[in-house]
């Protein structure tokens, strides 16, 4: 009895095990068929929002009745307005028509790209970007955007003059000529570039003391390191490498190197004549050798093959002079002589390095060092270059260039004054001052370029007047007037940072003009709204023609002005002007009646 009762309650035991085992495992398959079901729906509707009614929302498409869609298409034509016919598609009752006469006659653009594996179009109705400030305005910080900018680089720019420092644009003459608007921007965007930027890296490879470096002396040439006195304000002090050579550039005393990224080279150098030094560069894919020479010579920019020559000035022969180069820059800007446009956009700084500095001739050299920017020597230059130039009568950097603005307006002869220019100048010369500490050189020359805005426009100067009321400063100072507004805001940008940057006993004048512009602009803003984009000036009032519609980079530069004066000014019609005229750049338009 007691065996039978022990077998009866094993098997019983067994039994409740067993089904406690299947509970478990039913529990488990539940639990996890939920999660898999949680899962697919958050995934189903994950996707409808991506490319259904959601986030994008999807254009109802229609193939007609039949199960194949492509069974209704047909091609037929589209009358545009009674004037022509395009060939277009026919689907059922939905008409396409190609996007290649949508994208002109609509000034829309687009473009199939390839993305997760799939193939979609993309339909933008501007190609300008908006820039949002990250706080308010610091007229000792960056420029608005300019830390994107990259001046040197342009298509209108010939190259970056080894004399001056600063670029030489070709912008309105072939040859090329100094153009202050433009030297201003190159200034201030690298000192925006400063301050956005990592500190660079530097290699300082001989200063004829710490660091010397392995030179390659052939026979019949010599090279010393001595010890010189700073003379002059730009003359090296302590130990200098001094070298003699034939003429022949097989006896040039040669630094060999497999230097690469770090391409901006500085260096104190003093030539005699018929001297020159030397560096090549070499593409590391295609092992192609470029010599990129700097030279005594009153010359731009000259090309022969390979060969690329920059003059720092006869006036240089004998004296010490600071260079501070862009090799990447100075090769490209030789590339267009003797190579496609095409090979030259593809060549990347990554793909160079340096792998020689020769010295031929006699003369000396300090402190060369090869670093991945010198930004703030490049605004320096500039700030020089504004320094120097600047006409001593009437405070502004004359445009050496004869400019047409359009049909019905009066040339404007060489030695033209443009409010813009005026204002980048006082931007950058004001952050000079700033950034020197106070040198008064820059005050001076900022201060003195706020005559040209009390000067009327007929006489020499950038004032115009609206309606007899209202002050505006003119970038194009032309008869009748324009009243560009992209280069009056420039302008007023420049007073505004000397007002904040200068001594309060010397800013009166500054703040004066600045509020002047401030209640035009605030007056006259709206007379630019077109309902879908901005005009570029105010030709249909002074012409009494058709308006002269804004680019989009152009109406993108309005609204990012606006998007910084709003930080600048709280009166909410710019804010509100500024949100408005962005949403003009996709696709929204004022209401009709």
């Amino acid at each position: 009895m007691t065996a039978l009762k022990n077998g009866v309650g094993a098997s019983a035991d067994q039994k409740t095990r067993f089904f406690l085992v299947i509970m478990r495992l039913n529990l488990k398959f539940l639990l996890i068929s939920l999660c898999v079901t949680v899962a697919l729906i958050t995934f189903a509707l994950w996707a409808n929002c991506g490319v259904g009614h959601g986030l994008v929302p999807k254009w109802p498409q229609h193939h007609g009745d039949g199960d194949n869609p492509f069974e209704q298409t047909e091609e037929i034509d589209c009358i545009i307005n009674q004037e022509y016919a395009i060939g277009c598609r026919k689907e059922g009752e939905e008409v396409y028509l190609p996007f290649s006469f949508l994208q002109k006659y609509f000034d829309v653009y687009g473009s199939l790209n390839v993305v997760d594996g799939s193939r979609r179009f993309d339909w933008t109705h501007s190609y300008g970007k908006v820039n949002y400030p990250k706080g308010a305005y610091d007229p000792r910080g960056i420029f608005m955007y300019f830390e994107n900018y990259n001046v040197e680089m342009r298509d209108r720019v010939k190259c970056i003059s080894a004399i001056d420092g600063v670029p030489i644009s070709t912008q309105w003459e072939s040859q090329g000529y100094f153009y202050a608007t433009q030297i201003a921007q190159f200034g201030l965007s690298h000192y925006s570039k400063n301050l956005t930027e990592p500190e660079p890296r530097r290699k300082t490879v001989e200063d004829g003391d710490r660091e010397m470096a392995t030179w390659v002396v052939p026979k019949g040439s010599s090279m010393n390191r001595t010890i010189v006195r700073g003379t002059t304000a730009t003359a090296p002090a302590g130990a200098v490498l001094s070298f003699s050579t034939r003429k022949s550039f097989d006896t040039a005393v040669v630094l060999p190197m497999d230097h690469v990224l770090d391409l901006v080279l500085s260096v104190d150098v003093l030539l005699k004549p018929n001297s020159t030094i030397c560096v090549t560069l070499q593409n590391r894919e295609t092992q192609k050798l470029y010599h990129v020479y700097y030279i005594l010579a009153d010359l731009l920019i000259g090309v022969q093959d390979e060969n690329i020559y920059y003059g720092i000035g006869l006036n240089s022969t004998g004296a010490w002079k600071h260079l501070t180069r862009d090799l990447f820059v100075d090769l490209q800007k030789g590339l267009p002589q003797y190579a496609s446009t095409d090979k030259r956009r593809k060549m990347r700084r990554t793909e160079l390095k340096v792998v020689e500095i020769s010295l031929l001739g006699n003369g000396s050299i300090d402190n060369l060092t090869l670093s991945t920017s010198e930004h703030i020597s490049h605004f320096y230059d500039a700030a020089e270059w504004l320094i120097r130039h600047q006409d001593p009568s009437t405070g502004g950097w004359p445009i050496p260039v004869r400019r047409k603005l359009g049909s019905g307006f009066g040339e404007l002869g060489r030695g033209w004054y443009s409010a813009m220019a005026q204002g980048h100048a006082i931007s950058l010369l004001a952050r000079a001052y700033y950034h020197s500490r106070g040198d008064k050189r820059y005050l001076r020359a900022a201060l003195d370029g706020l005559k040209l805005f009390r000067i009327p426009s007929y006489q020499g100067g950038v004032l115009a007047t609206f309606l007899g009321k209202y002050a505006w400063y003119e970038e194009y100072p032309t008869t009748p007037h324009s009243f560009v507004l992209n280069g009056f805001i420039y302008s007023l940008l420049g007073l505004y940072d000397l007002n904040s940057t200068a001594p309060a006993n010397q800013s009166n004048e500054a703040a004066v003009l600045f509020e002047q512009g401030m209640s035009s602009l605030k007056k006259m803003l709206l007379l630019y709204d077109t309902g879908s984009g901005t005009s570029y000036d105010l030709r249909h009032f002074t012409l009494g023609i058709a308006p002269n519609l804004a680019r989009w980079d152009y109406h993108a530069t309005h609204v990012n002005q606006l998007l910084l004066l709003a930080t600048i000014d709280p009166d909410p019609l710019i804010s509100q002007t500024a949100e408005r005229w962005k949403n003009y750049m996709v696709g929204k338009r004022a209401p009709h009646n």
